[in-house]
């Protein structure tokens, strides 16, 4: 069992205890995964995933095929809350849990949606364990560009430059944050999609804007903005563009 002195962790203490893979897997299509994680994902032994307030977790059905029988799954139950308190306590859990399985020296692969330092759930997880225990990060495709591929819509050229919101801003801030853009990215659009769409109306860039739902997957959408549905998932985006497209 690796041993904290004074609230710190030699790198003996390292070499005895297992490893921890933070695994992006990309944005729910499997075959955007990497053959990295591929690898590290068949060949696990331990397997750590969040799940939203009891429900299935969507990082393990994007790996579902990859995850060996035998297994063991430690599942991080993050209740559905705008209060972080809840949330913190479901990654202190999870946590703890990853940290008997290292202690014991296993290697546990903690798979994460998307990209685990872009918005990713392991970031919480990082931060909890990453100062005691050997830690490697797997980058997995994000969300932004695999919407941009599905719409077809190139986002920055040359010395351009790409914004990149979550939707539940306030009004007057992401309407400051888009004037002063030249490319913007709305992320967690879900409820908030009818005052972003009210945002870039005001603004004249309506036209402009694409709107991409559960990109990648058998249910996506991809339209304008402007026939958008009046309810978005959590797992939507909003492009924009402005002015002439620069790689013509």
């Amino acid at each position: 069992m690796a041993a904290i002195n004074a609230g710190h962790t030699t790198e003996f203490d390292k070499k005895m205890s297992g490893t921890l893979y933070g695994v992006g897997l990309g944005p729910g299509d499997p075959e955007l995964m990497t053959l990295k994680a591929h690898r590290l994902i068949s060949g696990a032994s331990v397997i750590a995933y969040p799940t939203l307030a009891g429900g299935d977790s969507f990082a393990r059905s994007i790996a579902a095929d990859s995850i060996p029988a035998n297994a063991r799954e430690i599942v991080m139950d993050v209740p559905m809350s705008t209060d972080r308190e809840p949330a913190q306590r479901a990654y202190d859990i999870g946590a703890k849990a990853i940290a008997a399985e290292l202690d014991a020296g296993h290697d546990v692969v903690c798979l994460c949606e998307g990209d685990p330092f872009f918005y990713g759930s392991f970031m919480y997880i990082f931060a909890r364990l990453c100062t005691h225990y050997d830690v490697s990060v797997i980058p997995g495709v994000t969300s932004v560009t695999t919407c941009a591929a599905r719409a077809g819509k190139p986002l920055v050229a040359r010395n351009e430059r790409l914004t990149v919101l979550p939707g539940p801003l306030p009004e007057d801030e992401l309407r400051a944050r888009i004037e002063g853009a030249e490319s913007v990215a709305i992320m967690k659009v879900g409820r908030h999609l009818s005052k972003i769409r009210t945002v870039i109306d005001g603004l004249g860039l309506l036209d402009q804007a694409v709107y991409v739902e559960r990109a990648s997957l058998p249910q996506e959408v991809v339209c304008a903005l402007a026939d958008a549905p009046e309810k978005a998932p959590y797992f939507s985006m909003i492009l924009l563009t402005k002015g002439a497209d620069p790689w013509l």
